[in-house]
């Protein structure tokens, strides 16, 4: 049976207008935020994560000593922490963990590897106040997706004890857009498109190799990395791009669960206000990292 919330979401977006140029992306993208009010229990309380801007979000019941690390998405390009605020929240409620997000530095201002730097620092944050590696999960979407696997490529090759699990929302993590489902699914998506992401890639790589593992973590080699959750909708672009990381996980030996969600969406979770498979998926996504850092 169809869907009716996520018919009607898709439709709104589709009928978005599309800004001509960064500054009034990033503008739409932090306003069209507002429309989702932060939880009326949620804490929080800004912070300096080794020189990264960042914030605590936490709800009554979050564990001390467990810890999401969020990176939201956007493409490298767009969206703050004003603009997933509310998603972050709510993983780390989903999950029992207080939640860092982190205002990595965006392209094309701060090319890759910017944001890989900015993780890794505040990695490093959370293991210097007193959080055990295995009580921390990185998770994020679309880009910030790509590079919570990228992020833990980086942790592995500065000598870092790695997080205990992945989480990964729609992950981006093949710059050169390859996959079949930017044809098969361009029609079915009113989020992102082939060409976006090639322009994206472009401003977020400059002159940088498009499968360095770090950017495109498709290319890496992800032996020995924690489990991963990824999730990622049935009428995605980059449907493809989840596909192609799960196999690469699961054949280097990494626990892997791949959830394709029928009908869904682009980063569906961040809807979650008026969507009820985005609740649904942030309370599985949620399980995953309680029973990862248990």
């Amino acid at each position: 049976m169809a869907d009716p919330e996520i018919a009607q979401l898709r439709a709104a977006i589709a009928a978005r207008p599309r800004a001509p140029d960064i500054a009034q992306m990033r503008r739409d993208a932090n306003q069209r935020s507002k429309a989702f009010a932060l939880a009326a229990d949620v804490t929080v309380e800004p912070v300096s994560a080794n020189g990264v801007k960042a914030e605590w979000t936490s709800t009554p019941q979050a564990a001390r000593n467990k810890a999401i690390l969020y990176l939201h998405g956007g493409g490298y390009v767009l969206c703050s922490l004003d603009s997933h605020r509310h998603l972050a929240a709510e993983a780390g409620r989903a999950s029992g963990t207080k939640t860092l997000a982190i205002d990595y530095r965006l392209a094309p201002e701060h090319p890759f590897p910017a944001p890989v730097e900015d993780t890794l620092a505040a990695y490093r944050y959370l293991l210097d106040s007193g959080f055990e590696p295995g009580h921390i999960a990185i998770a994020g979407d679309s880009a910030g997706g790509g590079l919570a696997i990228g992020a833990m490529l980086a942790i592995r090759e500065a000598g870092l004890p790695l997080p205990g699990c992945g989480w990964c929302i729609s992950p981006w993590v093949d710059m050169e857009a390859t996959g079949q489902s930017f044809i098969d699914r361009a029609e079915a998506d009113p989020t992102v498109q082939k060409a976006t992401i090639l322009t994206m890639a472009q401003w977020y790589l400059g002159e940088a190799d498009p499968r360095h593992p770090h950017a495109a973590p498709v290319h890496g080699d992800l032996h020995g990395l924690p489990p991963l959750m990824i999730q990622v909708g049935a009428d995605e672009t980059l449907l493809d791009d989840s596909v192609a990381l799960a196999r690469k996980a699961g054949a280097s030996g990494v626990p892997v669960d791949l959830q394709i969600w029928p009908e869904m969406i682009h980063i569906w979770h961040i809807y979650f206000p008026v969507l009820s498979a985005g609740r649904k998926a942030i309370a599985a996504g949620g399980a995953f990292v309680r029973d990862a850092l248990a």
